[in-house]
Parts: structure tokens; C-alpha cells; sequence
């Protein structure tokens, strides 16, 4: 990649600024949690794995400027407030959750073994370092087993940005349509601009062109015009949170590709790491679903599109059930929506 996400450096979280993409690409340094937490919720980093990555950076990072400028005192419930600051950034992307869990673990085991303050929190620093690497891992198995159903000379869809930028690196959705170029395979990417902050049109466009991956920006309500017109072969999105019936979150307006996708008999995978698998939820029904400010909608880059009084509904996700989705690919091989339960929790 000619570009990085987010990682870790002595000063702070560093990481690529998406929402000044793709006119400037500038990088930001997070110094403490409350700026993690800043970026997390004003979509600096945005994306399911990305968020993952963010918050146990955001943890470990926080833990050590408490360490650094006030020292032990107070250090467990320091951890506990920069847990709670950094799960009230998201509501509905499930990898947050899932990274502070996995902090909390690190930090419950060093206070077990009685390690002191300053060890414990390098253990912090390596955990949050080692989620990083083991999403690009996962994220180009993930796509490697993806490319598979990915035909030849193939026309491919997609919605949002599920790529690098997503992700710590190489992403799922654009994690499979990567693999699937390297392999030869991909005639074209068909990109949503996805409304209202156009993740398809800034981001998707943007890593898609820096790659050499030949891509063609539509606007949302030209999805059904293509499908329909026998333009393409694939649909394969990302997901915020999955259910353990198969039900999907992902950006809005995923939905409404799933069903006209289902209605012409185009294949439609989602494409995610297990760690997006929520298992205690039965079904999408149960997913929250954040709703975001009027803002995003009624104005494009500050330039007002809409009267200024209109009263706006702005949720941020869709839920796509189960019953449309052909399959969904994870590190671990690719599911139908109804295997996800038994097959993963038995391995």
C-alpha cells in the first residue's frame, strides 16, 4: 500500500485523515485518548477494523500518558474512564467493542500477575500494536479466499469504502477485489458514491485508482440501472456488525443493493473478518443503529444542498437480512448466513 492507516509511534496514534480525502492527504497525530476518541467520532477513522485498530490504540495510548505526566495514581480507574470515553464513540461497529474487550483482558492479566504499572501498560502498547498487524493478516487471507468466487473478466460492485482505509490494511470488501485483480480477474469496480458522506466517491475511488484497479463511479440510484442491465457479474460489501443469524449491518443503502441485487440473481457477498461476528445478538433486529447529525445530509463539504429548516432523518447503517446475502467470506473460509453459528462457534 502506498499509504497507511493508522499506527502507532512514540508521539502518538498517527493516522490518515479521511475526511479531507481525496483532496489532501494529510495524516494526524492523536496524542492522547480524547483525541482518538475525537477522530473515532468525527470519521477522521472510520470503518469497522479501523475503529478496532483506533480504540485499543486509544486505550493503550491513554494509559500511557497517565503514566507518563501522573504516575501510578489512580490507574485503574483511568483505565476504565478511557474504556467508557472510547465505547460511546459508535454504537453500532461491533470491532470496538471487541478491541477494548481484548484490552481489558491484557490489562486484567498484567494486574493478576502483579506486574508493575509501567510493564503493564507496555503490554498495552504490544497488544494494541499486535491487533494492527493480525488485521492485515486476516484482512489478506480473507481476501485471498474471497477471490474465489470472484469470475473471470469480472464486473463487481460496491458500496462505501470497505478497503485499506476501513481497515489497518488491504480491507475486506476491496481486500477480495484486490486479490481478485492480482489474480487477472477484475474487468471493473463499479463504485457507489455513497451518500451522504460519500465514502464510495472520496475513499473507495481513491485507493481503488492509487492501485491501478480500473473503477467507475456511479451514484447510489444508478445501482439498480446496472444490475439490472446485466453490468454486474458480483456485489461484495463490508459490514459494521453481523448477527449470528447472518443479518448485516453496513452502511446505508446497502439494503436496497441487496434487494435489487437478490431480484436479478446477482450474487451479493458480504465481506468481513470473524471479529465483526456478534454472537449475542439472535438477529439484525437487535443491531443499534446510530443516527448521525443533519448536518451530513442538508450540506457537502459545508456548501448547503437543502432548505434550512428541513427536518432530516440520518441513520447511518442499514440492516441487510440474511436470507439476501449469497454468502460471507471471512479469514476462516466463506459461509452461508445460516452456518455462521454453528460452524464458527464449533471451531
Amino acid at each position: 500500500m502506498s499509504f497507511e492507516t493508522i499506527a502507532w509511534q512514540d508521539e502518538g496514534v498517527v493516522m490518515i485523515d479521511q475526511t479531507r480525502l481525496p483532496l489532501e492527504e494529510v495524516y494526524v497525530t492523536c496524542r492522547n485518548a480524547e483525541e482518538v476518541a475525537r477522530a473515532i467520532r468525527t470519521m477522521v477513522i472510520r470503518g469497522a477494523p479501523a475503529i478496532g485498530v483506533a480504540a485499543a490504540m486509544g486505550v493503550a495510548l491513554g494509559m500511557k500518558r497517565q503514566l507518563d505526566e501522573v504516575g501510578e495514581a489512580g490507574l485503574s480507574d483511568r483505565f476504565e474512564a478511557v474504556c467508557r470515553l472510547l465505547a460511546a464513540t459508535r454504537p453500532t461497529a461491533v470491532n470496538l467493542f471487541w478491541a477494548l474487550d481484548r484490552m481489558r483482558q491484557v490489562w486484567s492479566q498484567a494486574n493478576g500477575r502483579g506486574l508493575p504499572a509501567a510493564e503493564a501498560v507496555k503490554l498495552l502498547v504490544a497488544a494494541a500494536v499486535k491487533i494492527r498487524e493480525q488485521d492485515i493478516e486476516t484482512n489478506r487471507r480473507l481476501g485471498a479466499l474471497g477471490a474465489a468466487v470472484v469470475p473471470e473478466k469480472a464486473r463487481v460492485l460496491t458500496h462505501c469504502n470497505a478497503g485499506a482505509l476501513a481497515c489497518a490494511g488491504y480491507g475486506t470488501a476491496l481486500g477480495v477485489i484486490r486479490a481478485a485483480h492480482e489474480q487477472g480477474k477484475i474487468r471493473e469496480v463499479l463504485a457507489d458514491e455513497t451518500r451522504p458522506l460519500l465514502q464510495g466517491a472520496r475513499l473507495t475511488a481513491w485507493e481503488l485508482q492509487r492501485d491501478q484497479i480500473p473503477v467507475t463511479l456511479i451514484t447510489d440510484n444508478m445501482a439498480a440501472h446496472f444490475i439490472a442491465a446485466g453490468a454486474v457479474d458480483l456485489v461484495v460489501v463490508g459490514a459494521d456488525r453481523i448477527a449470528a443469524n447472518g443479518d448485516t449491518a453496513n452502511k446505508i443503502g446497502t439494503l436496497g443493493v441487496a434487494i435489487i441485487a437478490r431480484e436479478f440473481q446477482v450474487p451479493f457477498y458480504v465481506a468481513a473478518p470473524c471479529s465483526t461476528i456478534d454472537f449475542s445478538l439472535a438477529n439484525g433486529g437487535e443491531i443499534p443503529i446510530e443516527e448521525r447529525d443533519r448536518e451530513e445530509v442538508v450540506a457537502i463539504r459545508g456548501q448547503v444542498v437543502a432548505p434550512a429548516e428541513v427536518a432530516v432523518y440520518n441513520p447511518a447503517f442499514d440492516v441487510t437480512p440474511a436470507a439476501f446475502i449469497t454468502g460471507i467470506i471471512t479469514e476462516k473460509g466463506i459461509f452461508k448466513p445460516e452456518e455462521l453459528l454453528p460452524r464458527l462457534c464449533r471451531n
